[in-house]
């Protein structure tokens, strides 16, 4: 069993994998409508609600911003390839994230962080010359591991392939793109595309890009940190997939 916390994190496992979910608690003194719709959410899908005062759910998950919501949940367990696009058979409007050749495991465990803030439904590593989910990883995920699956593909440029043919489109970050983040539709079914520090995305990986896109930078550093750029990216797509 495993605790998480957070608006973004609990309502994304209660619409993806609800029966992973264990308890969902609520702090007693916050009525608003984001904690109600979680509260719709978990009563929807059968699965235990409880409310509690903030010294208690301070007890349960420490001195973190867990934004007064927090889930019991059974420990995630590890996906295949084939376990990904078996999810995304049945998965509504998917967003993913592909790291080609990120080799710092402080950088993939930060990824991991945002991907699970943003709802990404897994994040797609390649097995070789790639950091792996170690517990330097783990570390820096925070929790995330728990609860957005890292799967390690033989060969990433089949994998996107694949993806791709699944109806997901599939968008690479590209410092010397002309097109911004911003001028292209992120709302549909997604896979975002981020290669290593310097080396960016490998040629194999472009070609499989449906758009290659950059983020703005008005200082003098040619490229960013990849998590950061990965966050970034990600939000600007949880910008555009949010009601309006």
């Amino acid at each position: 069993m495993e605790r998480v916390y957070g608006i973004h994190t609990v309502t994304a496992l209660l619409r993806r994998a609800p029966a992973r979910v264990l308890r969902v608690c609520l702090q007693r003194e916050r009525d608003d409508q984001r904690s109600a719709a979680i509260e719709a959410l978990a009563k929807g899908a059968h699965r235990p609600v409880e409310r509690i005062d903030a010294s208690r759910l301070r007890a349960l998950v420490g001195e973190v911003a867990h934004q007064g919501v927090m889930a019991e949940i059974d420990s995630l367990p590890p996906w295949s390839e084939n376990d990904l696009y078996a999810q995304l058979e049945g998965a509504s409007n998917p967003l993913l994230l592909a790291l080609d050749g990120v080799q710092d495991p402080h950088n993939l465990g930060a990824c991991l962080r945002t991907a699970d803030a943003c709802g990404v439904l897994a994040v797609v590593v390649p097995r070789d010359r790639a950091a792996t989910l170690n517990a330097a990883a783990r570390k820096v995920a925070a929790g995330a591991a728990e609860t957005t699956p890292v799967v390690t593909v033989t060969n990433l440029s089949r994998c996107l392939k694949i993806i791709k043919d699944s109806g997901v489109w599939i968008v690479g970050a590209d410092a010397a793109a002309t097109k911004p983040a911003a001028a292209v539709d992120l709302t549909g079914p997604l896979c975002l595309v981020l290669g290593a520090e310097g080396a960016g995305l490998r040629d194999l990986t472009r070609r499989h890009c449906d758009w290659l896109v950059s983020l703005p930078s008005l200082g003098a550093v040619e490229s960013l940190n990849v998590s950061v750029a990965a966050g970034m990216l990600l939000y600007e797509a949880v910008r555009q997939r949010a009601p309006q």
